[in-house]
């Protein structure tokens, strides 16, 4: 079974994928009516625990109680870096998208956004169902998939870290590596500066000896010349080639090739004698 609901998100519909893939299709058959019929009268976020209450068959409600393992500042400090060193990642959260790929970090650091087994996510109900999740939990998980679809932070906070937190450091972390980039640059492009960039004429010179084993010759991977790269050549009427364009494609074709073989053969006959 699988929730079909047009405007969920991915990451939301992935939350749901895992929740089913625990054995919990028939249960959460149930409570996903719980929740489309509005069961759950509130919903509430206490730092990583979420906390809610559901209307069932007594006069009161059930209180529900719900978390994930929260990740330590050291788990975050990985990902947060991680997540800076993508541009593409750093700009979807910005803007209050979740990338598509967003595992990759977590998994890379040894860590599930996710939760991996159904002992992963803790959870309480006050009704007397011993099974767990009952129908009210279960209406509580549907309910966080559409929060998700809404705010993707939603279920960063379910791991430890709220969205300020998370844009907060995306902010600090980019930044001090953007601010230790120019600095570099500046050193480098100075140095040329002194020795060829001001003097245009000695710009393609480099008069030291390079270490011959560092070079490697060898033929093109392919036939192509820059001639097939630039197509036809496009020859006015009436000068005089008539339909000779292909003909002067040919020459010029083997007149690059043998070129690039008396290279080939000029420098490896240059690279013995060296050696």
């Amino acid at each position: 079974m699988t929730d079909s609901q047009p405007s969920r998100e991915w990451w939301a519909q992935r939350w749901v994928d895992v929740l089913e893939s625990f054995g919990w299709v028939r249960r959460l058959a149930r409570a996903r009516n719980y929740a489309r019929e509005g069961n759950v009268l509130e919903i509430e976020f206490r730092g990583a625990k979420v906390f809610a209450r559901v209307q069932g068959t007594a006069p009161e409600p059930y209180k529900v109680s719900l978390s994930l393992d929260p990740f330590d500042d050291e788990q975050w400090q990985y990902v947060i870096e991680s997540m800076a060193q993508r541009a593409i990642f750093s700009a979807k959260l910005l803007a209050g998208e979740m990338p598509q790929n967003i595992e990759e970090v977590f998994t890379s650091n040894g860590l599930s956004l996710f939760p991996l087994t159904k002992f992963d996510i803790h959870s309480k109900c006050s009704c007397p169902d011993p099974a767990n999740p009952c129908k009210h939990i279960g209406a509580v998980y549907y309910l966080l998939g559409d929060r998700f679809s809404e705010d993707p932070f939603v279920l960063f906070q379910l791991r430890g870290r709220t969205k300020e937190e998370i844009i907060t450091a995306l902010r600090q972390t980019r930044s001090t590596s953007t601010d230790d980039t120019p600095a570099e640059i500046d050193e480098s492009t100075t140095q040329a500066s002194d020795s060829h960039i001001l003097n245009l004429q000695q710009f393609w010179q480099y008069n030291d000896q390079l270490e011959s084993s560092l070079v490697v010759i060898a033929p093109p991977p392919s036939s192509n010349t820059v001639l097939d790269i630039l197509g036809p050549i496009p020859l006015k009427e009436g000068s005089g080639a008539g339909g000779g364009g292909q003909a002067i494609a040919e020459y010029f074709k083997t007149l690059y090739e043998k070129v690039g073989q008396q290279a080939i053969i000029a420098a490896m006959t240059s690279n013995n004698q060296d050696s």
